[in-house]
């Protein structure tokens, strides 16, 4: 009972705490407001308008609200409507198990990169607030002075989406240079090729590849995948070192968020593309061998 009651303190809390938030926000988005924040909001915008252009960490504590609840089932349908698709377009009582788990794992990867990505990449160009120049710290970002970017000030489902994610790590909620760059990549690379190597392992399993070009499509699924499980590795690096080498600046330390948004979620863009790897190179010995036994073969040795 004492934890029921925590819980219900801890959600009423919390909700105050959102609801204000996004009050604020849509009084900054409407687009009848052209004046500069007044004086009883300029200590919170200014909090907002430094290297990440966000609140600081301490003002996102833990709660479970509905954002988080929201969150998460939205990553639950995405994975289970995957899921679903995988066991549709390849059986399990037809199909191999390998090509099975490449063909959902890539189908994920392209469904995360154009939707979820995707959408943080549009609040960054396009989802804005206007603010006095003076108030604007360098770098500025797209060279506008007037303008802080990020799904931090919109109220799209999917800006709530990130400012959920940037409980975890701030730099999602504004406009990081560098977290922008490395996900323009991500998005237009990585998504494009996941759902090309998708395609590619359907004409091969399904058999509907025409025999002469089966060793091409595989030849080209296997680099495809190889180039794809290495760009994202480099760009888990990419996103976290710069992170590390300053002191976690922008990292929550709250438990939660550490091992369910920054942990969990980024480790499996580790583990799974190093799986990745770990077949193309059985796959490429594989080849190999045989290309090694078929010369000794010619040459009569």
């Amino acid at each position: 009972m004492a934890f029921k009651a925590s819980l219900e303190s801890l959600w009423a809390a919390s909700s105050v705490h959102y609801d204000n938030a996004l009050q604020f926000l849509q009084s900054l988005t409407d687009p009848s407001n052209t004046t500069i924040p007044t004086t009883e909001n300029t200590t919170l915008l200014e909090s907002q308008i430094s290297g990440s252009n966000l609140p600081e960490l301490s003002a996102m504590p833990f709660a479970i609200d509905l954002q988080m609840v929201l969150s998460l089932l939205f990553v639950a349908v995405l994975l289970i409507g995957a899921y679903g698709y995988t066991n549709r377009v390849l059986p399990a009582s037809d199909h191999e198990r390998r090509f099975r788990l490449l063909f959902l794992w890539h189908l994920i990867d392209a469904l995360v990169h154009f939707t979820m990505e995707g959408s943080f990449l549009y609040h960054c160009f396009f989802s804005y607030v206007a603010i006095s120049p003076s108030q604007n710290h360098e770098p500025v970002f797209l060279g506008y002075k007037d303008r802080v970017y990020g799904a931090t000030y919109s109220t799209w489902p999917t800006a709530l989406l990130w400012q959920e994610y940037a409980k975890a790590d701030h730099r999602w909620g504004g406009a990081d240079a560098n977290i922008i760059s490395i996900e323009l990549i991500t998005v237009l690379f990585g998504g494009t090729a996941a759902a090309t190597i998708c395609y590619w392992i359907h004409l091969v399993s399904t058999g509907r590849s025409r025999r002469e070009s089966v060793a091409e499509t595989r030849g080209k699924l296997w680099f495809t995948m190889i180039a794809l499980a290495t760009a994202e590795l480099y760009g888990g690096v990419m996103t976290f070192m710069p992170e590390f080498l300053t002191g976690n600046p922008s990292l929550s330390g709250n438990w939660f968020y550490v091992v369910v948004y920054l942990a969990f979620f980024n480790l499996v863009w580790v583990f799974i593309p190093g799986w990745v790897l770990y077949e193309a190179w059985k796959e490429c010995k594989a080849v190999f061998a045989r290309h090694g036994k078929e010369s000794k073969k010619i040459s009569g040795k």
